[in-house]
């Protein structure tokens, strides 16, 4: 597997710093370099892409607007000596952020992490499962700049923050990701996961004890919401109450 690069900064110094870390690894291969996002055309086989290396303060075309303008990209790292475009890089999903100096070991470690995307995406391409006996046990959950896989198992309650959801797993860790409830509820099993909560879900497998006001898993105690308690009632503990 080889990843075909353009890298792309106003900066000869930069762009000969980062065509000489592209040749030194063996799964990439440097395409071509330019000056600026509107010399692209001068590279052959540009569209065939599969990494680009942007700096963000360019002359003519800030990087920010020319991915913003990209209707398909290839994987982006952003290269730049301005921190605060971190964030508007992320909001377009680009894989890392170097800022300038770029150390050969920081270059390695984010094109590492691309490599390992690219190979995702690859196998998940090329699987073609039976679709109705195979059912997905697991989704990958983007936190910051990276996709961590979360199996379906391992969730004990999902929790709504403002703006964002943390992901409560059974070993006690919490992974947060920027995505709304609502969205989360749309890629899971209602068979196995149940909302109880204007602000939370929860795996109802793993419900220890249902309570007036909450909802006991292990040592979080869940609040269950009025609205919700009907249903959560009729789907888990109705049929099983023992009665003499």
């Amino acid at each position: 597997m080889v990843l075909k690069c353009i890298v792309i900064d106003d900066e000869p110094l930069a762009r000969e710093c980062i065509s000489n870390y592209i040749k030194e690894v063996e799964f990439l291969e440097l395409m071509g370099s330019c000056s600026n996002p509107l010399e692209l055309t001068k590279i052959r086989d540009s569209h065939q892409a599969d990494l680009l290396f942007l700096d963000i303060q360019m002359p003519r075309m800030n990087g920010i607007e020319f991915l913003k303008s990209m209707k398909s990209k290839p994987m982006v790292v952003i290269t730049t000596a301005f921190p605060n475009y971190a964030l508007d890089g992320f909001d377009l999903d680009v894989m890392d952020y170097l800022l300038k100096p770029i150390t050969f070991t920081r270059f390695f470690k984010a094109v590492t992490k691309v490599k390992e995307q690219y190979l995702l995406v690859q196998n998940n391409t090329n699987v073609t499962p039976d679709i109705e006996n195979c059912k997905p046990d697991h989704i990958f959950l983007k936190c910051d700049s990276s996709y961590k896989k979360i199996y379906f198992d391992d969730i004990l309650f999902i929790k709504s923050m403002q703006n964002y959801v943390a992901f409560h797993t059974i070993d006690g860790k919490k992974h947060l990701s920027l995505i709304p409830l609502k969205e989360v509820a749309k890629q899971l099993d209602s068979n196995i996961f149940m909302q109880v909560h204007k602000s939370f879900i929860v795996c109802v497998h793993k419900i220890e004890a249902i309570e007036i006001e909450g909802i006991i898993m292990g040592s979080y105690h869940i609040p269950l919401g009025r609205n919700y308690k009907a249903s959560i009632m009729e789907k888990i503990v109705n049929d099983r109450i023992l009665k003499r």
